[in-house]
């Protein structure tokens, strides 16, 4: 009974130790579950308060603009609410870039739809296990510490619509990523 009980136990314990192995290997390779500038591993809750709420205003920018476009479609998203960021005709923050209204005009069009507010009141996102946020969430930590390292999918572009809408835009178009067309400025020089 005795060498049973070993024998069961051993065994268990091989199988903790194997799950254990697999699960880090998984968590590990996810290339940006652990962000790295200049050689550290920096993760979200290691950021401070000010810079996981960019991070959090950027992940959700890009979930409901771009949840479904390809990776580099994302990126490009990511790209255009940075380079208002910089471009000193925007908001100076992502959040308030993201948050920004031009007259009743909002900048992203699911600021003004209900979902915020859903967010805000249900922790939707974050609350479930939302494989996809997740991903995004990971992509936007890293292109948070890393985004003066990576190439600019968009071009340089500070403005983008889907391709089944027609703003009538007269803007030089830098390229066109799944679903999305993103513009740069009027006389403007476009990027390539």
């Amino acid at each position: 009974m005795r060498n049973q009980f070993v024998s069961n136990f051993f065994v268990l314990s091989i199988v903790v130790i194997v799950l254990t192995m697999i699960s880090m290997m998984e968590l590990n390779a996810h290339p940006m579950r652990n962000a790295s500038v200049a050689g550290a591993n920096i993760k979200l809750y290691n950021l401070t308060q000010d810079a996981r709420h960019e991070i959090a205003c950027l992940a959700e920018n890009i979930y409901f603009e771009a949840a479904h476009e390809p990776e580099e479609g994302q990126i490009a998203v990511a790209f255009v609410t940075m380079n208002r960021v910089n471009s000193g005709k925007f908001a100076n923050s992502i959040c308030g870039v993201v948050k920004q209204k031009i007259g009743s005009t909002c900048q992203f069009s699911w600021w003004c739809e209900s979902k915020p507010y859903a967010m805000s009141t249900t922790n939707a996102l974050t609350k479930t296990n939302n494989s996809l946020y997740n991903r995004i969430l990971d992509l936007s930590v890293n292109f948070y510490l890393n985004h003066d390292q990576m190439k600019d999918p968009s071009r340089g572009a500070l403005y983008y619509h889907a391709d089944y809408v027609h703003p009538g835009w007269k803007l030089p178009k830098n390229t066109q990523i799944g679903r999305h067309i993103f513009y740069g400025e009027r006389n403007g020089k476009r990027r390539t």
